[in-house]
C-alpha cells in the first residue's frame, strides 16, 4: 500500500532541515500550503524566533479574497519579502517544507525575488 502525497512529503521534510538552517542575517524562508491558504514565514533558527510572515490568510483581511491558487502564492511571496526587507532582510534560505518546487511553491519564490529578496 503506498503512502499519500503528504506522509511522503513529511518523510522529505527533514532531509531537507538537516541541510538548511536560518541565522538572523540569513533567515530561513519556510513555505506551508493546506487545501485554502498558502502561508510563508521568515525564520531565525539560532533564536528560534520567526522574523516575518504572510499568508492569503492574513492578506483576505485587507479586503481582497485570495485562495490556494499561483496568483495567491505570488502575492504572499511578495508581501513576505516586503515584510523582509522593512526589517532590512535582503536574502535568505528557501525551505520547500518537502514540496515539489513547483506550482504554488514555485509561485511564491518568485513573487518574493521579483520583490527584492535573494536566495
Amino acid at each position: 500500500m503506498s503512502k499519500s502525497k503528504n506522509a511522503q512529503r513529511l518523510l522529505r521534510k527533514p532531509r531537507i532541515r538537516k541541510k538548511i538552517s536560518g541565522t538572523e542575517v540569513r533567515p530561513r524562508l519556510v513555505v506551508y500550503r493546506s487545501n485554502q491558504h498558502v502561508y510563508a514565514q521568515l525564520v531565525d533558527d539560532v533564536n528560534g524566533v520567526t522574523l516575518a510572515s504572510a499568508s492569503t490568510q492574513v492578506l483576505n483581511k485587507d479586503g481582497e479574497t485570495l485562495k490556494a491558487n499561483k496568483d495567491s502564492a505570488t502575492k504572499v511571496g511578495k508581501a513576505i519579502a516586503e515584510a523582509a526587507l522593512a526589517k532590512k532582510i535582503d536574502s535568505c534560505v528557501f525551505d520547500r517544507s518537502g514540496y515539489i518546487y513547483h506550482g504554488k511553491v514555485k509561485a511564491l519564490a518568485d513573487g518574493a525575488r521579483e520583490a527584492g529578496l535573494k536566495f
